[in-house]
C-alpha cells in the first residue's frame, strides 16, 4: 500500500464538472493498493498518516499532527502509484490491486480515518477525477507499507 501525502492549504476533486470533495487545511492523500494489501496493513498506514507531525508549531518546527491543527483529509484512489516503468516508455500497472479489492480497502481506509478526523472527503473510485490543490510548503511524504511493516 502506498500513500502520497501532500500537506495542503486547500484541495478539491471534481468529477464530470461537479465538485465531489473539498477540504481546507490538511492532507491530500493519494492511495495506491496492491493485491497483497489487507485491512491490517491499512490500519497501520492510517495510524501513521494520522500521527504524522508535519504541521508547524508556534516555533515554526514541524511538531503538530493533523489532529493538533484540526486538519481535514481528501482521500483519492490512485492505482497509478503502482506503475512499473522498468521496461519501455509505457508503464505497466500489473502490480496495482484488482478493482474489487482496491475499492473495498479504499472505502475501509476512508472509514477508519472518519473515526478520528472530523472532515474526510473523497473522490469517486475509478472515475476520471480532476484534483486541485494549494500545496503548503510544498510538503510531500511517501508512505509505503513495505517500509512501515518491515523495520
Amino acid at each position: 500500500m502506498r500513500f502520497v501525502i501532500q500537506r495542503v492549504q486547500e484541495a478539491s476533486v471534481t468529477v464530470e464538472g461537479k465538485c465531489v470533495g473539498k477540504i481546507g487545511k490538511g492532507f491530500l492523500v493519494l492511495i495506491g493498493i496492491e493485491d497483497t494489501d489487507t485491512e491490517e496493513i491499512a490500519d497501520k498506514m492510517v495510524a501513521k498518516l494520522i500521527g504524522l507531525r508535519i504541521f508547524a508549531d508556534e516555533n515554526d518546527k514541524t511538531n503538530l499532527s493533523l489532529m493538533d491543527v484540526q486538519g481535514q483529509l481528501l482521500m483519492i484512489s490512485q492505482f497509478t502509484l503502482y506503475a512499473d516503468c522498468k521496461k519501455g516508455n509505457r508503464p505497466s500497472f500489473v502490480k496495482a490491486g484488482k478493482p474489487d479489492l482496491a475499492n473495498r480497502l479504499y472505502e475501509y481506509i476512508c472509514e477508519k480515518c472518519r473515526q478520528q478526523v472530523d472532515v474526510v472527503e473523497k473522490g469517486i473510485f475509478g472515475a476520471d477525477m480532476k484534483v486541485s490543490l494549494l500545496n503548503d510548503g510544498p510538503f510531500t511524504i511517501l508512505l509505503d507499507s513495505e517500509e512501515i511493516l518491515h523495520r
